[in-house]
């Protein structure tokens, strides 16, 4: 039989019962046992001792006191002693818990049993699997960091390089000025989208009334050149909707779908931006189908689904990892799903302003 922890409790708990009527007689045999050995003192070869001992009776003397110290006491010990067989089982978690870390984030408990102890294991390598998850995305996205920063690192290395190596033309130098301001301006993109992903995952340092709609109608009013240019044609439904948040980290949220929208759609599609009640922001364009099992994916971040783009810009990969961010920070779902007429549709959804 498997000592559980409640069964232990339920042990410890009887025999505490059982004994506790037995303490009056245990302190009375005690006190007995030493009164008789105060009694045989007596007897010594000591002078004036009998004379004295003969003048003390047995309810007064000090040894009764002292028998039900030595029965509390005992009883004491024996709870101790109890409580920490009770409390063992918790006591052996500390060893497998202590070897968890960064270096063995694979290590799980993996207990049997349905008592609470095992239920608490549960719970703990259930706690462990959202840790390695979490750790493993760090380290994914650290990864993924340094490679998209060393690959245009390594672009400028060649192009200076090559501009060191032989005298350039006029034209030549500017080519190659050309191509270094450009992949300068993708480092820059970088950097800019890495500081909102790590901003927006700190939280909202306030949290005011702003006018949704307000911000999605400035947002397009920049955006409407580029979209001209790519061939894109802008259809807005905005209805008035106040959310609680931060301006710069909605416009950001905004900014992101709206750019995605147009990089990743077609020479003569659309782009709907609509602000209503439930989903708050919706953004829909008529790119290229999107498989349904390549959408959740798409939120990770430095994850694209392709190259071809009706802006030759390019992108870090962070625009959906940072709406994403920006709408859990505001207590916010986002979601997305491969639109009708290809493309994607991203909704997002906002708490109502109470």
């Amino acid at each position: 039989m498997t000592w559980t922890p409640r069964r232990r409790v339920l042990l410890v708990g009887l025999l505490a019962l059982l004994a506790g009527p037995l303490l009056p007689t245990m302190g009375r045999w005690v006190s007995g046992v030493t009164w008789t050995w105060g009694q045989q003192l007596c007897d010594l070869p000591v002078p004036g001792l009998i004379s004295t001992c003969a003048d003390v009776r047995p309810g007064a003397f000090v040894l009764p006191l002292l028998s039900v110290l030595l029965v509390t006491v005992t009883a004491l010990v024996a709870l101790w002693f109890g409580a920490a067989w009770c409390l063992r089982p918790v006591r052996d978690l500390v060893g497998p818990i202590g070897h968890l870390g960064p270096q063995n984030l694979g290590h799980r408990i993996r207990p049997r049993g349905g008592d609470e102890l095992a239920q608490l294991s549960r719970a703990i390598d259930e706690m462990m699997e959202r840790v390695s998850a979490g750790y493993e995305g760090q380290r994914r996205f650290a990864a993924n960091a340094s490679h998209e920063l060393r690959t245009p690192l390594a672009v400028q290395r060649t192009l200076i390089e090559v501009g060191m190596a032989q005298a350039l033309t006029s034209e030549q130098l500017e080519l190659l000025t050309s191509q270094l301001l450009e992949t300068n301006e993708r480092n820059e993109r970088l950097i800019e989208g890495l500081l909102a992903l790590s901003e927006s995952d700190q939280g909202l340092r306030s949290r005011i009334p702003q006018r949704l709609d307000t911000i999605v109608e400035a947002v397009l009013a920049g955006y409407q050149d580029r979209a001209r240019e790519a061939g894109v044609a802008i259809d807005t439904h905005l209805a008035p909707r106040v959310v609680v948040g931060e301006r710069v980290l909605l416009e950001r949220l905004v900014t992101n779908l709206v750019e995605n929208g147009i990089k990743y759609n077609r020479r003569g599609g659309s782009l709907t931006v609509a602000v209503s009640g439930a989903p708050a922001l919706t953004v829909v364009n008529t790119g290229q189908p999107v498989p349904a099992e390549a959408v959740a994916g798409l939120f990770e971040p430095f994850r694209r689904l392709a190259r071809d783009r009706t802006s030759q810009g390019g992108g870090a990969g962070l625009g959906l990892a940072i709406a994403r961010s920006i709408t859990q920070a505001h207590d916010g779902i986002i979601a997305a799903r491969p639109a009708e007429h290809g493309g994607l549709r991203v909704d997002v959804q906002l708490p109502n302003v109470t």
